[in-house]
């Protein structure tokens, strides 16, 4: 058995962790953890929920950062101590050698994939839009796949899902559909599916069952509470109040509880109807309205980094981000990562993962 080669990969991980920790600063990380278990001990932080609920939410994901850390950097020790002993008496077999190997391998690139999550709004709540494209009921349908599947995803990842608002299709499938997801760097996760979307199959709704391509947008904006940078004028804003849409019940369909709220400046239309109140939605609406604001800033300084920089065109065909292709062959492939899969249904049921974090480490 060759042991340099073993030794090689053990100075890699050392090296990747240096790097790692120099991104993520961990000791500030732990300085941060500390004053939060210092603040958790004064009673006016007990005495508002809110307060308490962003200090436990901060204190848990610097927690999670750490621990991550800890972990990788036993792993790769533990590596090197199987290492060590193989070399001293030689009592280690191959398998468990290998077996080292892989996790350490495993626990460096999780805390890497940590440091693609250090954007400003990355380790917030989000909130994901669909809407369906031309194409009437195929669309509609595809749309309401997509919601599938990414409900499906955040099942699968422990994120917390609430319908905001729904438009139903004409006959089958959803118009559109904005959907809050909670959860650690929800945000991060899911910012890169932004984009339009297409699909290929054989129609359902055609009875010459010819194939059809299909389009639905998806957009993402991270969900900000209290964000001192983004400031809204009240007289920037036109508040619309409707009756909500849905099967009914004491207040559904019997009071303008729902909120659609429209920043003038920009053209940005939000609105809400899953709340029981108006006073409700309208403060969701704001939170929704804070972070596409938010978003659009950050698009508007990457322009300009742009211009800076020079422009690049992407060699691609068309404008969507993924294509599901279902006929002629059962095949789903991403277009900037390259990635295939036979099992299309697989992904529609929120197998998407591989997906997300091909994309996070590209950008």
């Amino acid at each position: 058995m060759q042991i340099d080669g073993y030794r090689i990969r053990a100075q890699e991980f050392l090296n990747k962790l240096s790097e790692i920790e120099a991104v993520l600063d961990i000791p500030d990380k732990e300085n941060q953890l500390h004053e939060i278990a210092q603040k958790e001990q004064e009673p006016s932080v007990w005495q508002n929920s809110e307060a308490l609920k962003k200090l436990s939410q901060k204190k848990r994901q610097l927690e999670k950062l750490i621990n991550n850390n800890n972990s990788a950097k036993k792993r790769v020790d533990d590596f090197i101590a199987i290492l060590d002993l193989f070399e001293e008496c030689g009592g280690v077999e191959e398998s468990e050698i290998q077996t080292a190997l892989q996790d350490a391998q495993n626990s460096v690139e999780a805390l890497w994939l940590d440091t693609l999550l250090s954007g400003k709004y990355d380790n917030l709540s989000c909130v994901l839009t669909l809407h369906s494209g031309a194409g009437g009921e195929e669309a509609q349908d595809w749309t309401e796949m997509l919601s599938r599947m990414y409900l499906r995803y955040c099942e699968k990842e422990g994120f917390s899902t609430t319908i905001l608002d729904v438009m139903p299709g004409d006959g089958a499938g959803l118009k559109s559909q904005a959907i809050q997801i909670d959860g650690d760097n929800a945000y991060g996760y899911l910012k890169c599916e932004k984009g339009v979307h297409r699909l290929v199959r054989l129609s359902p709704f055609d009875a010459a069952k010819r194939r059809h391509t299909s389009f639905a947008s998806v957009e993402v904006s991270p969900l900000i509470e209290d964000d001192n940078e983004i400031i809204i004028n009240p007289d920037d804003i036109r508040v619309d109040t409707y009756r909500s849409g849905g099967a009914g019940g004491q207040h559904i369909n019997k009071t303008d509880s729902a909120v659609r709220i429209t920043h003038i400046p920009t053209g940005i239309v939000v609105q809400c109807q899953n709340e029981r109140s108006q006073i409700q939605n309208k403060e969701q609406a704001m939170h929704m309205l804070k972070g596409k604001l938010a978003q659009k800033m950050e698009e508007e300084r990457l322009a300009r980094m742009q211009e800076i920089l020079g422009e690049s065109k992407k060699i691609e065909w068309g404008s969507q981000i993924r294509s599901y292709i279902l006929h002629p062959y059962n095949l789903v492939k991403d277009h900037r990562t390259g990635f295939e899969t036979s099992n299309t249904l697989a992904v529609l049921d929120g197998d998407i993962k591989q997906f997300i974090i091909a994309e996070l480490k590209r950008k």
